[in-house]
C-alpha cells in the first residue's frame, strides 16, 4: 500500500506548503509553465501509472486487447473498435514491449491531461491531491480505457472553459477513440454555450450525432444490454456518486463565490445538475455499473470545486483557507483509506507492483 499513499501525501504536502495561484474574473484558466516539481511529478505519475504490472482488476481482459491487433496491418487497426487504444497494442506489439508499453504508453497520454488540468486550477497542487484516490489510483490504474479517454477530455473542458468549442470537440472525439462513452460528453459543448448560443447548439448536435455513428453506433446495443438490461451492478456506485454530489452542492449553492467566466460557469453549473440526473437515475435502476461510468466523468468536478473552496470558504482569510485545506485533505485521505482497507476489490491493486522491479526479482 506504501506507493499509493506516497502518491496521495507528496501532493497534499505540496498543497499545504504551496500558495494560491492569482486568479480573477479577467485572467485565469492559464496552465502555468511547468516547474522542475511539476515535471517531476508528471514523469513519476506516469511510471507509476504506465509500470504498473498485474493491478487493477481488469488487468487480464486489458491482455487480451493484443490478441485483436496480432498480426493486423495499422490500417486495419484503425479500423477496430476504440481505435485510439488499439493504436497503442499495435505499436507496444512492433516494439515487442506487450502490456507493459501498452501502460505506459497510456500513462503518459494520462498524466499529460491531468496535470495539465491541474496547472489551470487555483492550486494545483490540491487538485491533484483530489484527483489521486479515485480518479488516478482506481480510474487511471484499473479502468485502462476510460482513464485514457477521460484525460484527454479534460483537455477539452480546459478548451470549453476558454470558448473554444471546437478544440472541445477534437479533444472529446479523440478520447473517444479509447473508449467511445467519451462522446456522451459532447452535447456538453451545447448546455455550456455562452456566446453564439443557437449557432452552437446547432453544430454541436451535429458533431455529435456524426461522432456517435462513427464511434458509437456499432456498439450501442452491445453495451445497452451489458450494462442496462443486464443489470451490471457497481459495489460503491452510491457513494463515488455521492463523493460528487457534494462539490455539485457547493457550485449550485456558491456559484458567485467562483471567479468563473460564464463559460466556465456554465459549463461546472450543467456538470452539478447533471450529477444531481446521475443519482436519481441510480436510485431508480438497478443497472449501477451504467451510471458508476458515465459519472466518472463527472470527476473533474471535484478537482475544481476543491481546488477553489479554501478561498471561497475565506476569501480574505489565510488562516482559515489553510484549515479548509486540512479539511479536504483529510476527507480524500479517509476516501483512500477506506477504499484500500475495506474494498472488496482493493485485492486487485494491493501489492503494487512495478515492473522494472520485477524483472530484477
Amino acid at each position: 500500500m506504501i506507493p499509493y499513499w506516497f502518491m496521495f501525501l507528496v501532493p497534499a504536502v505540496a498543497a499545504l506548503l504551496s500558495e494560491r495561484r492569482g486568479r480573477t474574473a479577467r485572467a485565469h484558466l492559464t496552465v502555468q509553465r511547468l516547474t522542475l516539481g511539476w515535471i517531476a511529478a508528471g514523469v513519476l505519475l506516469a511510471l507509476l501509472v504506465g509500470y504498473r504490472y498485474e493491478v487493477g482488476g481488469d488487468w487480464l481482459t486489458y491482455v487480451k486487447y493484443l490478441n485483436y491487433v496480432e498480426g493486423a496491418t495499422l490500417g486495419e487497426v484503425l479500423l477496430l473498435p476504440d481505435p485510439g487504444y488499439m493504436f497503442l497494442n499495435w505499436l507496444s506489439m512492433q516494439l515487442d514491449w506487450d502490456i507493459i508499453g501498452v501502460n505506459v504508453f497510456g500513462g503518459v497520454i494520462f498524466s499529460i491531461g491531468i496535470i495539465r488540468f491541474c496547472r489551470s486550477l487555483p492550486r494545483p497542487w490540491l487538485g491533484l491531491a483530489v484527483a489521486m484516490p479515485y480518479l488516478v489510483i482506481v480510474v487511471g490504474m484499473g479502468y485502462t480505457r476510460q482513464g485514457i479517454a477521460l484525460s484527454v477530455a479534460l483537455l477539452g473542458l480546459l478548451a470549453l472553459q476558454r470558448g473554444s468549442t471546437a478544440w472541445f470537440f477534437v479533444w472529446v472525439v479523440l478520447g473517444a477513440t479509447f473508449h467511445k462513452t467519451a462522446v456522451l460528453l459532447l452535447p456538453i459543448a451545447a448546455l455550456a454555450a455562452s456566446k453564439n448560443r443557437v449557432w452552437t447548439i446547432a453544430w454541436a448536435a451535429v458533431g455529435t450525432a456524426v461522432a456517435y455513428a462513427l464511434l458509437l453506433s456499432e456498439s450501442f446495443e452491445t453495451l445497452y444490454e451489458s450494462y442496462v438490461e443486464g443489470e451490471y451492478q457497481s459495489e460503491g456506485a452510491q457513494i463515488r456518486m455521492l463523493m460528487n454530489v457534494l462539490p455539485a452542492l457547493v457550485v449550485l449553492a456558491w456559484s458567485k463565490r467562483f471567479p468563473f467566466r460564464p463559460a466556465e460557469a456554465a459549463l461546472w453549473r450543467w456538470f452539478a445538475l447533471i450529477t444531481f440526473a446521475l443519482l436519481g437515475v441510480l436510485v431508480v435502476t438497478s443497472a449501477s455499473t451504467a451510471v458508476d461510468r458515465i459519472a466518472l466523468y463527472i470527476l473533474p468536478l471535484q478537482m475544481v470545486v476543491f481546488s477553489h473552496l479554501p478561498s471561497a470558504w475565506a476569501p480574505r482569510d489565510t488562516r482559515r483557507q489553510i484549515g479548509v485545506i486540512w479539511l479536504v485533505l483529510a476527507y480524500y485521505l479517509t476516501v483512500l483509506a477506506v477504499w484500500l482497507l475495506f474494498s472488496n476489490h482493493a485485492q486487485f491493486w494491493v501489492p503494487y507492483r512495478f515492473y522494472p522491479l520485477e524483472t530484477l526479482l
